[in-house]
C-alpha cells in the first residue's frame, strides 16, 4: 500500500484548517463537509469508500464502504486531485473549536486508531475502515460503542478535536484514566478497556458518568478537553425551554436581557 506524499500547514489557533499542497497526479481523500477551499486546477470527485482499494470490483468496494455505515459516516468519500501541471492547495477545516492533528501513519505501525467523528483527511491511498472492539465491557460503556475508525496504511491522515489537545506517550505498563468521551485516538497497542468508577458518593453525586476509560501503555494516545458531546450538552441546556427564554442574567431572569446589551427587536 502506498499513499499519496503529501504536504501540508496548518493554519489557526482555536479554528484551525489544514491547507494540503499536491504535485501534479496527487489527490487527497476527505469525508463530506470538511472541504474549504482550492485552486482552479484540482477536481473534485465522489466515490465509493475512500479510494484506497480500487483495483476491487464493484461488490468489492461496496462491501468496504458499506462499513462505514457502522460508524455513522456516509458510503461515499470526496477525493481532490491535482490535474494541473504545478503544486496546487487544497483545504479544510475543522467542524468546531478544537485542534487538528498530523498522524503519520509510518511513524504508529501503519496504524491509528481514533474516535468516530474524529478522522478529517488523508493522502489518496489511506484506507479509512472501522475498528470492533472485542471487549464487552468497552462496547457497552466506553462512550463510542464496539466501533470506531481506523486509519490504515503508509501516508498522513489528519484527525480532529475538540478544545485542547494532550498527546501522552505511555510505557509499557504505564496506566492513564481518561474521561471516555475525552479520547480521540491511540495506537494499535495501547490497550484499551472501561472501569466503574466504584463508590455510592461518586456514582450518585460525582456528575463524571459511572465508568472511565483505562489506556494501558506502551503506546500514544491523543486526549482532548472538549468533546464535542460535552459542548452540544451545555449549548442545549443552555437553550430556551418549552417556548421561553433562559435569562442569562440569571435572578435577573428578562432584566438581566435587556442590560447585557445583547437585544433583537
Amino acid at each position: 500500500m502506498n499513499a499519496h506524499e503529501i504536504d501540508y500547514r496548518i493554519y489557526g489557533e482555536e479554528m484551525q484548517y489544514v491547507e494540503i499542497e499536491l504535485d501534479p497526479e496527487e489527490g487527497v481523500v476527505a469525508e463530506s463537509g470538511s472541504f474549504m477551499m482550492m485552486d482552479s486546477d484540482i477536481k473534485m470527485n465522489t466515490i465509493l469508500g475512500d479510494g484506497s482499494n480500487q483495483e476491487k470490483g464493484l461488490l468489492g468496494k461496496i462491501f468496504s464502504a458499506g462499513k462505514r455505515i457502522l460508524t455513522g459516516e456516509s458510503l461515499f468519500m470526496t477525493v481532490f486531485t491535482n490535474i494541473g501541471h504545478g503544486k496546487k492547495q487544497v483545504s479544510f477545516a475543522s467542524p468546531y473549536p478544537g485542534k487538528i492533528v498530523p498522524i503519520d501513519l509510518t511513524e504508529f505501525g501503519g496504524k491509528f486508531i481514533c474516535q468516530k467523528d474524529a478522522f478529517l483527511c488523508a493522502a489518496k491511498g489511506v484506507s479509512i475502515g472501522i475498528e470492533f472492539s472485542k471487549k464487552l465491557g468497552r462496547g457497552l460503556f466506553g462512550g463510542e460503542g464496539f466501533i470506531m475508525q481506523k486509519m490504515e496504511g503508509d501516508g498522513m491522515g489528519f484527525i480532529h478535536a475538540g478544545g485542547t489537545m494532550a498527546k501522552k506517550v505511555l510505557k509499557p505498563g504505564e496506566v492513564l484514566k481518561v474521561d471516555t468521551g475525552c479520547i480521540v485516538g491511540f495506537t494499535q497497542d495501547v490497550d484499551y478497556d472501561v472501569e466503574f468508577v466504584g463508590g455510592i458518593k461518586n456514582t450518585i453525586f460525582g456528575g463524571e458518568g459511572l465508568f472511565f476509560a483505562s489506556l494501558r501503555g506502551p503506546g500514544t494516545v491523543y486526549i482532548q478537553s472538549l468533546p464535542f458531546s460535552r459542548l452540544a450538552g451545555r449549548v442545549l441546556s443552555m437553550a430556551p425551554q418549552s417556548g421561553g427564554e433562559r435569562g442569562e442574567g440569571s435572578v435577573l431572569g428578562g432584566l438581566g436581557n435587556i442590560l447585557d446589551g445583547d437585544n433583537r427587536f
